[in-house]
């Protein structure tokens, strides 16, 4: 195993205690080893976060394929030499030339083990200092021309002897001081006579930064060296007198600690011989009170008994104190019993439905419904409701508007982005900062144990290695079992049967399968025009109004403005950004009034639109491709609604290779080719030479290409496309296709049918052809949903063709 960040590292040496290798110094009374004969070049190891000396014998641990390779060569070598140069500063990969020190460590390789992961074990003799002329190579590893340094000064005068004595000295007093260097270093110390290598072996186990050892190790003046190494041995010896003094004094603190803690235990005592209480005993008085009138069920009442009885028994000051009270506190919070007064009037739940929201008919009777039945049922067990649809269509404000036709409290809690199970259930007290799930918590901010509790995003829902929030999820909306809910925080069950959940969700799909069969799901499509027009009406125009201060100026929109803002300025399936544009206006009109002075009413024209609010952002694309052949229109379905889809194709003289762009995924790109396979074997069909195809490559491309498609159904608007193009007949610039095709020519049904056509009647189109088993999901579509679209079924690509072609000439 090799890791290309970690060139070389040393292992700790036989100096420190509990270590398996050995340090060799030479004495003084041996005679100085013989000036080697260096070969022209030699490989140069990086050694990170370390500095080798000559004469020192020390293990080196080396597990990358870089080095690996270089200490392959060097065992070749007949001398086994190499040089060892410390990394100037941390570099992410392999250290450069321009990354390691220029003055480094000549070195022998005295033995070398090669173990089972891989990696190699080195034992390694300092041999001299040596200087980087140049960099000869660095693609395999280091390589450079080296010459020897040689050490100045006198090694036998008075100061160099003085300082020499200060230095073993010293450094044997460090030694006897310090709990991880070998007392074996005081008798090498005290035996070398050798001011150079006693110098070296110092500044080998001082505990200093790789540039202090660096500094040692360049310098060549033995006196000079022995004064670096004196002046960071000084430091190392004060640095341990302080932490001795810092460890005596944590040692006194922790003796007055203990030395009042038994006085205050007597103290306790003495206390309660004599009657008297404190305000440990009055706080347990507290929450014995608040947890009386809690009206707990048994269960919870014995468990928060015996925690009671504990926090009496624990000092004020332990830990375990605070975490008592704050589970007591808790328990006290809950609301076990209490029940917020609701009613149940079915015509006022519709009237306050219809006050707070426009439109969606279909997802108002079906809560009345489900209102309706809870009246006659008190202890209605139903499945929990989903709100599923596209961003900005009502889903949270819809369980607010249900609480307040309940008369009960609202609580909501977000599961964005949600990946603990913890979230769900509670942290166990053991871990430090625990507290309850967002169940719980939401439940004490209600203040009552039946409200309505929305669960946003559900949808969003994620799992990691810190469990499944999902399966968690399982229990607090199954009703056969809500009623034992169990917190790992509380540790005793919870009844949420009388809370009303409702969830709401963005797709219905990443949904678990599990979790999904425990809800109804109520899809709410997107607005038309007409709907989005009326609620801006409605809602969004005096929301802000109000907001931006223009209640007295008479802020207006008419209607005219509100749809060339919903069609120029917004592309979405419900009216947050449409909201967040007539902020924008209005805030622009608060700005004209407080700068001229202007007086109200104050309403804007169709014509000032563009003046506020910049260039129009969404062009119509419909009449600038009308008549090219070779472009179709197709309907896709997305997370925030439907939209419609263009697909262009080109032809020029090839192979017969088909090229599909525009971020396809595996499923369209098939639906290509099997388009293309039909057209080519239907040639006759168009009128065309069979032997057009091989002769000529196609390129069928999908706009928006940042954007990942997918999906069957634009089969029918892909074959159109080919079709249009090979056939040269444009096709209807508003006709909307969609659909999945086979090799036989059959249309097969696609889902998503009411998204599509709003859509496709957003986007201006007047016929829409659709797979004739779709018929059935266009009868769920309101009425008035289908004003102004001529809807066309077809069961085969020949019919699909007729409506979307233009007729040939």
């Amino acid at each position: 195993m090799s890791d290309e960040k970690d060139e070389g590292r040393i292992e700790p040496t036989a100096a420190r205690r509990d270590d398996a290798g050995t340090v060799e110094v030479r004495t003084g009374g041996e005679p100085p080893a013989e000036r080697i004969e260096l070969p022209p070049t030699l490989p140069v190891l990086p050694l990170k976060n370390t500095v080798l000396f000559p004469a020192l014998l020390a293990p080196l641990l080396v597990n990358t394929a870089r080095s690996q390779r270089l200490i392959d060569q060097v065992l070749v070598s007949p001398d086994r030499l190499m040089l060892a140069a410390a990394v100037r500063r941390p570099v992410e990969g392999s250290p450069g030339p321009d990354d390691v020190y220029r003055t480094g460590t000549v070195l022998r390789v005295a033995r070398m083990m090669k173990f089972p992961d891989g990696s190699y074990r080195l034992l390694v003799q300092g041999v001299a200092r040596a200087r980087i002329d140049e960099f000869t190579g660095e693609e395999r590893f280091l390589e450079a021309h080296v010459t020897l340094l040689d050490e100045t000064g006198d090694a036998r005068s008075v100061e160099v002897t003085a300082l020499s004595r200060s230095v073993s000295q010293g450094f044997q007093a460090l030694v006897a001081e310090h709990p991880k260097l070998s007392d074996e270093l005081q008798v090498i110390a005290g035996n070398l006579e050798d001011p150079s290598r006693l110098a070296d072996l110092v500044a080998h186990h001082l505990e200093i930064d790789v540039a202090g050892k660096q500094a040692a190790l360049e310098q060549l003046d033995v006196a000079a060296r022995l004064r670096l190494v004196l002046a960071d041995l000084t430091r190392a010896r004060d640095a341990m007198t302080i932490e001795s003094e810092i460890r005596d004094r944590v040692q006194n603190e922790m003796g007055k600690s203990q030395r009042d803690y038994m006085l205050r235990q007597q103290m306790d005592a003495i206390r309660r011989e004599l009657g008297e209480t404190e305000d440990g005993e009055t706080e347990v008085a507290r929450l014995r009170e608040r947890i009386d009138s809690a009206d707990l069920p048994p269960e919870a009442q014995e468990q928060a008994n015996r925690e009671l009885e504990r926090l009496a028994q624990t000092p004020t000051a332990a830990a375990e104190h605070a975490v008592i009270r704050t589970y007591l506190e808790w328990m006290a919070d809950l609301p076990w019993s209490k029940l917020s007064d609701e009613h149940i009037d079915v015509g006022d739940a519709r009237r306050i439905l219809d006050e707070d929201h426009y439109g969606l008919d279909k997802v108002k009777d079906r809560i009345v419904e489900y209102l309706a039945v809870m009246k006659f049922k008190r202890d209605l067990r139903g499945p929990i409701l989903c709100f599923v649809g596209p961003p900005g269509t009502g889903k949270t404000s819809l369980g607010q508007s249900i609480a307040r036709a309940l008369g009960r409290r609202f609580v909501r809690a977000s599961l964005g982005g949600v990946r603990d199970e913890a979230e769900i259930r509670g942290h166990r007290r053991t871990y430090v900062g625990a507290l309850p799930g967002r169940i719980l918590q939401g439940l004490r901010r209600a203040g009552a144990r039946n409200p309505v509790f929305l669960l946003d995003e559900i949808d969003k829902v994620g799992t990691d290695f810190r469990g499944d929030p999902s399966s968690a999820l399982l229990e607090v909306l199954d009703p056969e079992q809500n009623a034992t809910f169990s917190d790992h925080y509380v540790e005793v069950p919870f009844d949420l049967s009388q809370v009303l959940f409702v969830a709401t969700a963005n797709l219905a799909d990443p949904i678990p399968p599990a979790l999904h069969d425990r809800m109804e799901v109520i899809e709410l499509p997107g607005y038309t025009e007409e709907e989005k027009v009326e609620i801006a009406r409605r809602f969004l125009v005096p929301r802000q109004r109000a907001a931006n201060g223009l209640e007295g100026a008479g802020f207006e929109l008419p209607d005219e403005t509100l749809r060339l803002v919903i069609r120029s300025y917004t592309r979405e399936a419900g009216v947050r950004n449409l909201e967040r544009e007539i902020g924008s206006l209005a805030r622009k009109l608060a700005r004209r009034v407080a700068e001229e002075g202007v007086a109200g009413p104050l309403a804007v024209a169709p014509s000032e639109v563009c003046d506020l609010l910049g260039p129009i952002r969404f062009e119509p694309e419909l009449a600038e491709r009308a008549g090219v052949p070779g472009v179709a229109v197709g309907l896709a379905w997305t997370p925030a609604g439907g939209d419609i889809l263009f697909i262009e194709s080109t032809r020029m003289p090839g192979k017969g290779e088909l090229k599909l762009t525009g971020s396809l995924g595996d499923v369209m790109r098939e639906s290509a080719e099997a388009a293309r396979s039909w057209l080519r074997a239907n040639a006759g069909a168009f009128g065309l030479d069979d032997g057009v195809f091989p002769k000529s490559d196609i390129h069928l491309h999908v706009p928006s290409g940042a954007v990942p498609k997918d999906g069957p159904s634009a089969g029918i608007a892909m074959v159109t496309s080919l079709a249009s193009l090979v056939s040269g007949r444009a096709a209807f610039p508003d006709v909307a296709m969609t659909g999945e095709i086979t090799l036989r020519g059959k249309v097969l049904p696609v889902g998503g049918i009411k998204e599509k056509v709003l859509a496709a009647r957003r986007a201006g189109i007047r016929r829409v052809v659709l797979p004739e088993p779709n018929r059935r999901d266009v009868a769920e579509i309101a009425p008035e949903l289908l004003k102004g679209l001529e809807l066309e079924y077809v069961g085969t690509i020949d019919e699909a063709l007729r409506h979307t072609l233009v007729p040939a000439s």
